[in-house]
């Protein structure tokens, strides 16, 4: 089972209804939306897609990036109008772990809700935290995603075995840089080998950013260099992600010429390794052939995600069949 971490963006919205519709009735893919606008529109538009195309998610009930690290503003959209109350056994209901313990014992424990899903996106120990051990230890809880790659994970992942719990590990699989222009010098490099063996590690699924940076940023400025980040399987058990960047990098001018420098990479890349072509890169390289013009970073980022969610699908079935 795959848990990719979506924040509600609205190209990560766009990748995850054009990835339902293309996929109806998926079983082993759940995605978890975070939102970060406190306008529901796009967010309620992707809720009745999931919903209509029979794609179970999970939703993060105390999302705390975008519009909702403000204080005063709440997270307020389970009602009639979108059909999560009618629907109770299509979603998950979602809590980050906020570290605060009363909160979740006053909060979490006495919503109206079972099967909750707990995210911890930090180390936790689980055994001797007496509080927490309470906490997930609850009936209503069913799902923990926890830090996979936190040194205490082994012992935690033992003990919830032992009390029933679904585990998720979670992995930031994208090695972020301070530049684009960066990733010039490492432009193909490991992801993830999870899709492979999260069975190995007793886990129930797993779960990552998909090709994205775990920080959440705001919209930012023109880059320097342009990147667009790709994942592929490149051996039988492992993905590897490719960063397909600009040449001409010394000023923001021309974000156009950077885009057709990155994405005229793209097809000898993929023709010459002989790699199997997803969906949206396939997308990419039609836009490579015939000079399209540039289509916008979230469009850009848009694909990135559909790409991955698209290759992951993939391999889950090849490891069913």
């Amino acid at each position: 089972m795959y848990f990719p971490y979506l924040r509600g963006k609205q190209f990560e919205l766009k990748a995850l209804r054009e990835f339902s519709a293309e996929h109806q009735k998926v079983k082993s893919i759940v995605p978890i939306i975070e939102a970060v606008n406190s306008n529901y529109s796009t967010l309620n538009i992707t809720i009745q897609e999931l919903l209509a195309n029979n794609i179970q998610f999970a939703l993060i009930m105390n999302p705390v990036n975008g519009d909702f690290s403000h204080p005063n503003i709440s997270f307020n959209i389970v009602n009639e109008q979108n059909g999560l109350l009618e629907h109770p056994d299509d979603w998950i209901p979602t809590y980050l772990f906020n570290g605060n313990p009363q909160f979740f014992r006053d909060v979490v424990l006495e919503a109206p809700y079972s099967q909750i899903m707990l995210v911890f996106r930090d180390a936790v120990d689980f055994v001797d935290n007496r509080t927490l051990n309470e906490i997930v230890s609850n009936e209503k809880v069913s799902y923990i995603v926890f830090n996979n790659g936190s040194a205490i994970s082994r012992r935690s992942k033992r003990f919830l075995r032992e009390i029933g719990k679904n585990i998720i590990g979670l992995n930031d699989c994208f090695n972020e840089k301070a530049r684009n222009v960066d990733y010039l010098d490492n432009d193909d490099e490991l992801f993830s080998e999870m899709p492979f063996y999260y069975n190995d590690d007793n886990l129930y699924g797993f779960s990552d950013y998909t090709a994205l940076s775990s920080k959440y940023v705001e919209g930012g400025m023109m880059p320097y260099a342009l990147a667009i980040h790709l994942t592929y399987q490149r051996n039988d058990d492992q993905i590897y992600i490719h960063h397909f960047v600009s040449d001409s990098n010394r000023t923001r001018a021309d974000i156009r010429g950077k885009f057709s420098e990155a994405v005229r990479k793209i097809p000898p890349f993929y023709y010459e390794n002989g790699i199997t072509i997803t969906k949206a890169v396939q997308d990419l390289i039609n836009r490579a052939n015939s000079g399209n013009e540039y289509p916008g970073l979230g469009y850009l980022k848009k694909l990135s995600v559909l790409n991955h969610l698209e290759l992951t699908y993939r391999i889950l079935q090849s490891n069913v069949n």
